[in-house]
């Protein structure tokens, strides 16, 4: 009796066409589509370098030392908040109101310190401790009312931006004292202030935490499947109410970190933020849906973006073309987020499908 060998098929590929016969080349090309679909940090630091290149050979000022210094430093007040948001979103969750919360927490900082006559570290703190406040006013809302993110956060913009003008009636407060203007306003290393470096610190440890840690394990289980999250024992409430404080709390410490460097607790601080916030960490590759992403992907983002927006400068374009490219970019990069999405799906029901198929070939051969 011939011993038969036991069939397996090759996910994607039907079985007529397995006979030793090399793959078809569409299904080399699936795979090379899903590679690069699945790596978004290599595809968002190739963009990155791509379009620096190219503002850097229309412009050859683009890359002088100066600019870089200035698109760093003007990236990193919004790019601080978009570590807190990078969390929140990969939680399952996104915060619209953090610019209003910059701007608050910066505002009643400075009437503390001056109007409240308070030393300048307990100022800054009852500051840091307002956005933390406001981000477990949100999170509560959110998290135990089931009021949708969009909503309580929407509301907490206005109802910020309203505290702000009261506090102020609309004037910005200063003179602040001396040591909070020379604090924000130094340039420790190459020319760059202390937000950058404060921005690389929280980046490194808030991207260790998300790849090395237990806790960054279970941030991406409460945003990829939240019942199977539960019923494995995570606590997913406390963990969406932590990221709401942490990133109301990182959107007034960059909310200071401008009064600093402006000398003046002033109304416009934090004026549009939140888009731009989201806006870079989704061309990062973090996905408004949950789950997905790293800390150190929303930092590229957020650098595309200002490399996109700085270079529009450099080359001559008008400045206001620098809002419709946020916008288009944004979309291509909410749509490319679906798109890795249904790959991903189409990828895996074919493997489970494989494996159905493989196991009863081997079934069939075993019984004869």
């Amino acid at each position: 009796m011939t011993e038969k060998t036991p069939v397996t098929l090759e996910a994607g590929v039907p079985l007529e066409q397995q006979s030793g016969r090399p793959p078809r080349r569409k299904a080399f090309s699936r795979a090379g589509v899903q590679r690069v679909f699945a790596v978004s940090e290599a595809g968002i630091v190739i963009s990155l370098v791509a379009l620096v290149l190219i503002f850097n050979s229309l412009q050859s000022a683009f890359l002088s030392s100066q600019n870089v210094r200035a698109m760093l430093g003007a990236m990193s007040f919004v790019a601080i908040i978009a570590v807190g948001q990078t969390l929140l979103l990969i939680a399952g969750e996104f915060d619209l109101s953090v610019g209003s919360v910059a701007g608050l927490s910066a505002v009643i900082s400075a009437w503390l310190m001056t109007k409240g006559h308070l030393p300048v570290p307990i100022a800054l703190l009852l500051g840091i401790g307002s956005g933390g406040a406001v981000g477990l006013i949100n999170g509560l809302v959110v998290v135990r009312l089931g009021i949708p993110a969009f909503i309580a956060t929407l509301g907490m913009l206005y109802a910020a931006q309203g505290f702000d003008l009261l506090l102020t009636n609309g004037y910005p407060i200063y003179p602040l004292p001396h040591s909070v203007g020379k604090i924000g306003q130094a340039t420790p290393l190459f020319g760059i202030g202390w937000s950058f470096y404060i921005l690389v610190v929280l980046v490194v440890v808030a991207d260790l935490v998300l790849r090395r840690t237990t806790i960054g394990r279970n941030l991406y289980a409460t945003g990829g499947n939240r019942e199977i999250a539960r019923l494995v024992g995570i606590n997913t409430d406390l963990y969406k109410i932590v990221c709401f404080v942490l990133t109301g709390m990182l959107a007034a410490l960059a909310g200071m970190l401008v009064m600093g460097s402006l000398a003046s607790g002033s109304t416009s601080i934090g004026s549009g933020w939140e888009l731009i916030v989201i806006a870079g960490v989704v061309i990062g590759g973090v996905s408004l849906f949950g789950g997905v992403g790293s800390v150190a992907a929303g930092f590229v983002g957020m650098l595309l973006l200002q490399v996109v927006q700085s270079g529009l400068v450099v080359v001559g374009v008008s400045p206001n073309w620098q809002t419709v490219s946020v916008g288009v970019i944004m979309v291509a990069a909410v749509g490319l987020d679906l798109f890795r999405r249904k790959v991903s799906a189409r990828d895996s029901i074919r493997r489970r499908r494989a494996r159905g198929s493989t196991l009863h070939e081997t079934e069939e051969a075993g019984a004869m």
